[in-house]
């Protein structure tokens, strides 16, 4: 039986908080690499170093991931889900700038908190939570308002790239919550969607005719490896324990923090402004997320 639990404790706010400011400070690494190292070979280096990370630790924990249990369906679906919204992710950064990227991006909690309650009940979000959401998100949108001045035909259709990967951002925690992968361990869930994304990458950046090498500055050996260890493998691990013990909707509204950190991370390393824009959309993001998280009678 798993231990579910119906709201977020101090122990799994603690893990989501440490997991979105690593990725908000992973949208720096990838933006200071990928003029180094294009970014479909990046992600192909990152996700192959990852399942050899997670194989190794398996290995050692005795967690099998190769049993017949019933999760292949379910784990192959997410598994090109996951491989699907990194290939958007990074096609739409040549078309259109990270910050409009990651607005449409982060539409994926609406995804979970729209479809997942009609397969998983127990994942309804009640009116004040919806407000919750609603705050959240615009907070997002008004920490990157600047960027939407202006649209050329160019940025649309990377703005539509960055809004499917968000809907299949969503609909692989869809996946994982509503098929057998619900019942798997966190390390086999994991693996399924870092092993297709490790298969597909390397595919996709030939095709799109990257240029290979593994002659490298320190520096992107160093974003690289911080990018697998940590983000590829220990924070997704970490995230997918919490999609196994936690409710998803509640889960997903933690991820508006990751592109704010983004922000605070380039207000710290990068020397950029600190800006009333960027307190007050902190401000609301941090309002929206305990009203999504507000216990309220028999919502779960």
């Amino acid at each position: 039986m798993i231990d579910r639990k119906d709201h977020l404790d101090s122990r799994a706010t603690g893990i989501l908080l440490a997991c979105c400011a690593f990725w908000g400070l992973q949208q720096i690494l990838i933006k200071t690499t990928v003029t180094e190292v294009p970014p479909l070979w990046q992600a192909s280096i990152r996700m192959a170093g990852a399942v050899v990370l997670l194989w190794a630790w398996c290995a050692r924990r005795g967690v099998p991931l190769f049993e017949r249990d019933g999760t292949l369906p379910g784990g192959l679906l997410a598994g090109a889900l996951f491989a699907g919204e990194f290939t958007c992710i990074y096609l739409g950064l040549q078309l259109t700038t990270a910050s409009r990227l990651t607005v449409f991006l982060y539409t994926s909690p609406f995804v979970v908190a729209l479809l997942l309650p009609r397969l998983v009940p127990a994942e309804r979000l009640r009116g004040v939570q919806w407000v919750g959401l609603g705050i959240a998100f615009a907070g997002v949108v008004l920490a990157f308002s600047e960027s939407f001045g202006h649209s050329t035909s160019t940025q649309l259709r990377g703005d539509a790239l960055a809004l499917a990967a968000g809907v299949l951002w969503g609909l692989t925690t869809l996946t994982i919550r509503a098929t057998r992968l619900a019942t798997a361990s966190a390390e086999k869930t994991l693996f399924y969607q870092i092993a297709v994304t490790a298969a597909v990458s390397p595919l996709l950046s030939l095709l799109l005719g990257e240029r290979w090498s593994l002659d490298y500055s320190g520096y992107a050996w160093f974003s690289i490896g911080l990018q697998t260890v940590i983000g590829a493998f220990a924070s997704y691990l970490a995230w997918m324990w919490l999609l196994r013990h936690y409710p998803a909707t509640r889960i997903s509204s933690f991820t508006f923090l990751t592109p704010l950190f983004a922000l605070v991370f380039g207000v710290v390393l990068l020397s950029e402004p600190l800006t009333l824009q960027l307190v007050l959309a902190l401000s609301g993001v941090a309002l929206g997320i305990v009203l999504v998280n507000r216990r309220q009678g028999t919502a779960a």
